[in-house]
């Protein structure tokens, strides 16, 4: 999966990079059909001047849909676990909603009948 990362403000190191990429990998287990993923990270000053709260915004593109998760955190790392909880929950939604799963199908008044019998 190709996978895009922006780093809004700074420059991230190569381990970031690795880190991200060997997370959202891991949603091709779950939905082998994604096209791409883009990945924002951001740093936002908190209350005080020193302190930083890390944001990470994913957009998984899907065939015919998007998903996009915003998480913040102490650190790049812990927002992106954050955000993959997330993001796992809403492709495996997406998966079932187009395979059809989880619908019931519709029982024949007949079929009911026989199967107590």
């Amino acid at each position: 999966m190709k996978v895009k990362i922006n780093a809004v403000g700074f420059t991230a190191d190569s381990s970031l990079n690795e880190f991200l990429q060997k997370k959202l990998n891991k949603l091709d287990t779950f939905y082998d059909r994604i096209v791409d993923c883009e990945v924002f990270l951001k740093l936002d000053k908190g209350d005080k001047a020193n302190t930083h709260q890390k944001k990470v915004e994913v957009k998984v593109n899907l065939p015919g849909d998007t998903i996009i998760v915003k998480e913040s955190g102490t650190t790049f790392e812990e927002a992106t676990d954050i955000a993959m909880d997330a993001l796992t929950r809403k492709v495996k939604q997406f998966k079932e909603k187009t395979n059809g799963i989880g619908r019931r199908k519709p029982v024949e008044i007949g079929e009911s009948a026989e199967d107590e019998e």
